[in-house]
């Protein structure tokens, strides 16, 4: 998984030698933030969520500027948080489909990218089934850039909203020590990891915040190498378990996998799915999680997956409140970057 630089090594030097924050360019992997950047993404949420709990959820932080939504692949879940996110920001948005766009008449990724630009966008939010086109589009446009999920890759907003669903839940909303919430945690992320890209994201995140993860997948639904993976791997959910303080559940990717990889759904659920039984396994204050949408009956039990422990419902909805703060980060001044400084101008 590669890292990407945020800006240019001299700017980096002269944001340590003048003291002055530098602006996020674009978000297109976690390791462009690291702990640091996860710590201020999640800081800056906390004030969004607020907002987004108020009877008119709507700041005019980022009036004036305009979010594309560029998704390639199908998404409900995903490209409405954004759309949501830019609108209670006061930002216009654009909505692009590949089902009425030029692309069904032959035109360039490149082409589409740069007629967009043209129109005056200020960021653009892509998704794309091909991995590394949000570096691509980086190259192509002026416009910040967010990946919104490329391939196989990455999706970092997910894990971002990830980590902001677990500080909450561990450490209650506003905790200031993100880290001390995350060090020493202990992380089973459970399933189709081979083809997951919120996987890869929640890795990078959880490790650079300090946590302890181990992936507990059939071997065919691991990737081909894990070198250079900070993680444990097992093959055995209910020896995994009663030592973790969060289970994370992977949709099993139909429309990416064939059932070549799983003898059947049947088996797989009888040996990695969390049900009834199994739940039991897990320690009292344990935290159980998915990215959604879930295959109930599948990689997690009906009546599960709606225990309290569960908090898939508060990913949902810290989804919006995590995607306001990366908008604000990329598009808004810098000196209302500030701790305390008020949500727009």
């Amino acid at each position: 998984m590669r890292a990407m630089r945020t800006m240019p090594p001299s700017q980096e030097r002269a944001a340590v030698e003048t003291g002055v924050r530098p602006r996020l360019r674009h978000v297109l992997s976690v390791a462009d933030l690291g702990a640091q950047g996860i710590s201020e993404v999640l800081r800056v949420t906390d004030s969004f969520v607020e907002v987004s709990e108020r009877a008119i959820p709507r700041v005019p932080a980022l009036r004036g500027k305009t979010v594309v939504t560029l998704f390639f692949e199908d998404s409900t879940r995903t490209r409405l948080s954004f759309e949501t996110a830019a609108k209670r920001l006061s930002a216009d948005t654009m909505t692009f489909s590949t089902s009425t766009s030029s692309v069904k008449k032959g035109e360039s990724l490149r082409d589409t990218v740069e007629t967009i630009t043209a129109m005056g966008v200020d960021a653009v939010v892509v998704r794309h089934g091909s991995a590394g086109v949000p570096w691509q589009v980086a190259r192509w446009t002026d416009a910040a850039v967010v990946n919104a999920g490329d391939g196989w890759h990455e999706h970092p907003t997910q894990a971002l909203l990830d980590c902001y669903t677990i500080r909450e839940a561990r450490g209650g909303k506003g905790t200031p020590d993100v880290e001390k919430v995350f060090r020493g945690l202990r992380v089973a992320i459970v399933g189709d990891v081979a083809h997951s890209r919120v996987a890869r994201s929640n890795v990078l995140a959880f490790a650079a915040l300090g946590a302890d993860v181990t992936l507990v997948a059939p071997p065919t639904l691991l990737p081909p190498s894990l070198v250079g993976w900070p993680v444990a791997v097992s093959h055995d959910l209910d020896s995994v378990l009663a030592h973790v303080d969060v289970v994370y559940l992977l949709r099993i990717q139909r429309e990416r996998t064939s059932e070549a990889l799983l003898p059947s759904l049947r088996e797989y659920t009888a040996r990695y799915g969390l049900t009834r039984d199994r739940a039991r396994l897990l320690r009292p204050d344990a935290v159980g999680m998915h990215p959604g949408p879930m295959n109930r009956g599948v990689e997690i039990a009906a009546e599960v997956a709606d225990l309290p422990s569960s908090v898939v419902t508060r990913q949902v909805a810290n989804g919006v409140a995590v995607r306001m703060a990366v908008l604000f980060l990329l598009l808004s001044h810098p000196a209302e970057l500030e701790p305390g400084a008020p949500l727009g101008r």
